[in-house]
């Protein structure tokens, strides 16, 4: 099975590139949320932040801000969402691991992330730490 991000990354799927070092590539969404929407993404295949090797998490972080930086400069947005969809319940479309950087303009229509869930656990949140690390919950 090919992924489509690898594709882009090969230089096979043409994309709009912003920003390109050897371990990352940034292009502008197809199906763009604001002016300036960008995918992050490392070249090297990874479906999830899980899956993505130790060392190139942090070089993806530093392209991201790299990215950023180039919007904030040329379009001028008044602020930044990122977001990482993983698992198709998340609404992962391509199954490669992408950071989402999304300009935020006045009037956008937008909602921040606490807007994207509403699951209220049932437990409590001492109950849910232990869970998530018996060592420190």
């Amino acid at each position: 099975m090919s992924c489509l991000f690898c594709s882009i990354a090969e230089k096979r799927v043409p994309a709009s590139v912003v920003y390109e070092d050897e371990d990352t590539l940034a292009f502008l969404d197809v199906n763009p949320m604001a002016p300036g929407h960008t995918l992050i993404i490392p070249k090297s295949h990874a479906e999830t932040i899980l899956d993505l090797e130790e060392d190139k998490l942090g070089l993806l972080i530093e392209a991201v801000a790299s990215v950023e930086k180039l919007i904030f400069e040329s379009l001028k947005p008044s602020g930044f969402t990122w977001g990482v969809n993983q698992g198709k319940i998340s609404g992962q479309e391509v199954p490669h691991l992408h950071i989402h950087l999304v300009p935020r303009f006045p009037g956008d229509g937008g909602s921040s992330f606490q807007g994207l869930v509403k699951n209220i656990p049932k437990e409590s949140i001492k109950e849910i730490a232990a869970k998530i690390n018996p060592k420190n919950g």
